[in-house]
């Protein structure tokens, strides 16, 4: 009887398990599963994301591919995503604001996901998160089967191992720690009881930490010796890059199939040796067309390039171009030397000044013409800040051109418009595309416009000196967030 009642319970939760679809081993969750697959499964790492999102969709095969890992090493984690532009109470539960939004679930409790969003950085991120902290190594074969495997790993060679250390390597969700106190590995890494030493298959090879054991010191020595001298921007390295304590880039912009690029990387290598810890330098290939949204936004044409830019990381992001177009060591350094004693003024783009630019209802204003008609103290102006490729921009045109229609003839007002991708002003930061600000006249107070995008809508505003903002949103924008610059988001997903 005992037996049978056993079996008929082991039936009974056999019944009750949740049953989801899969596609491409990722769980695909509704309102109605979510929270009995949670709490069947320990470890959860969810995907908000909405169909039309394109950071969503650069994301789903490295996500698909986290999750076929993680199967095929028989792992309890699991990966989910909910569609949350069908799914709202779910999203507005786990306050989802933006996509894609991961949380990782541990035993039915939510967090947020914080690595990186290729499939190698996703997997170590959850291993990480729900294994030990540092892998123990027991003998000389795990010691050398973890280098051969990492790009960067850190050992600490310890008999008793401090709390800082495991602190740290919980904390550091990119590189893997490890621990040992088996002599044979000691001796082999030539380390003795209470060595840090952080192992890389790029320039010094490892680095020793020789400061205090503290949490905050060993992060930092982390991560100023986990990234090269020298890091080229690309998918996996973006977090990185952006995520670091260093907020100082130095950017070379130069086409890795020239003919000079082994000689004008070796100058920029040579300068990046003095500023090691200081100054991030970053390679982007300008050949790559996944980088052209980049050259856009620093206004560079093929003519340019080679190059460099230097930008700051520190509240609004600042740019600054050098004097000079040669690219040696000497002038590379003399220019990040010339940065830090404040010699150099932030780097503003504009064009030139056309011909036509007040004769249209919508004025066309460029950096070198923007305070002269924006700060105008005796009109109200509204500029709608736009991109030539957002689809938001284009959409919303013909209805800027009528409200520009609309006011032409009023002495009072100008409707304006300025191409963000080729012009800066001080006076205005501009991070997703539309963006529209107001200066009003007398004060040239400063107003964001975030109202619905109808004709009747601006006009209002517009009337009401920037007083009466419509709370509806516009049907046709609802479904979509407005298109980001290309710089730093997370200045996370990309440049």
């Amino acid at each position: 009887m005992k037996f049978l009642a056993l079996c008929f319970l082991a039936a009974a939760c056999a019944v009750q398990a949740v049953d989801v679809e899969t596609e491409k081993d990722v769980a695909v969750l509704t309102g109605t599963v979510f929270d009995d697959f949670v709490a069947e499964n320990e470890f959860v790492l969810v995907e908000f994301y909405a169909p039309w999102c394109g950071h969503c969709k650069t994301l789903e095969p490295e996500y698909a591919n986290a999750a076929k890992q993680l199967k095929e090493s028989e792992s309890a984690i699991k990966l989910a995503k909910v569609d949350a532009t069908a799914e709202t109470k779910l999203a507005g539960k786990y306050g989802v604001r933006g996509y894609p939004t991961l949380k990782f679930f541990r035993s039915g409790q939510d967090s947020d996901y914080s690595g990186g969003r290729t499939a190698k950085e996703i997997v170590l991120w959850l291993i990480k998160k729900t294994g030990p902290p540092a892998q123990t190594l027991a003998s000389v074969e795990e010691a050398e089967a973890l280098l051969e495997n990492k790009d960067v790993a850190v050992i600490g060679f310890f008999k008793e191992t401090p709390k800082a250390f495991l602190d740290v390597a919980i904390s550091m969700d990119d590189v893997p720690f490890a621990v040992t106190s088996e002599d044979a590995v000691m001796s082999k890494y030539e380390a003795q009881d209470g060595s840090i030493v952080l192992f890389k298959k790029f320039d010094e090879l490892k680095n020793v930490f020789e400061g205090e054991l503290t949490q905050d010191e060993l992060t930092s020595f982390v991560t100023k010796n986990s990234l090269p001298l020298v890091v080229e921007f690309g998918e996996e390295t973006a977090s990185k890059i952006f995520g670091g304590e260093i907020k100082i880039h130095n950017l070379l912009f130069v086409k890795k199939d020239a003919d000079d690029f082994k000689t004008i990387y070796d100058q920029f290598y040579a300068a990046a040796t003095t500023f090691k810890g200081k100054v991030l330098f970053v390679l982007i290939d300008a050949a790559a067309e996944a980088n052209s949204r980049i050259l856009e936004y620093f206004g560079l044409g093929d003519d340019e390039v080679p190059t460099v830019r230097l930008i700051t990381l520190d509240g609004d992001m600042k740019k600054y171009k050098p004097a000079i177009t040669e690219l040696t060591t000497e002038t590379l350094t003399q220019f990040v030397n010339d940065f830090q004693d404040g010699k150099l003024k932030a780097h503003l783009m504009s064009e030139s000044v056309p011909e036509d630019w007040n004769t249209n209802p919508v004025t066309i204003l460029v950096g070198e013409n923007f305070a002269e008609v924006a700060l105008d103290p005796a009109k109200d102006v509204l500029v709608e800040f736009y991109a030539p490729w957002c689809g938001h921009c284009k959409q919303l045109a013909p209805i800027y051109e009528e409200l520009g229609e609309h006011f032409k003839d009023n002495e009072n007002v100008v409707i304006a418009k300025m191409d963000s991708t080729k012009n800066e002003v001080e006076e205005a930061t501009v991070r997703s595309f539309p963006t529209i600000k107001f200066w009003k006249k007398e004060t040239n107070e400063v107003i964001d416009y975030s109202g619905d995008r109808t004709l009747e809508a601006m006009k209002q505003f517009v009337e009401s000196g920037g007083e009466i903002v419509a709370d509806v949103e516009d049907e046709d924008m609802e479904e979509e967030e407005d298109e980001e610059v290309p710089q730093d988001d997370q200045a996370k997903d990309e440049l």
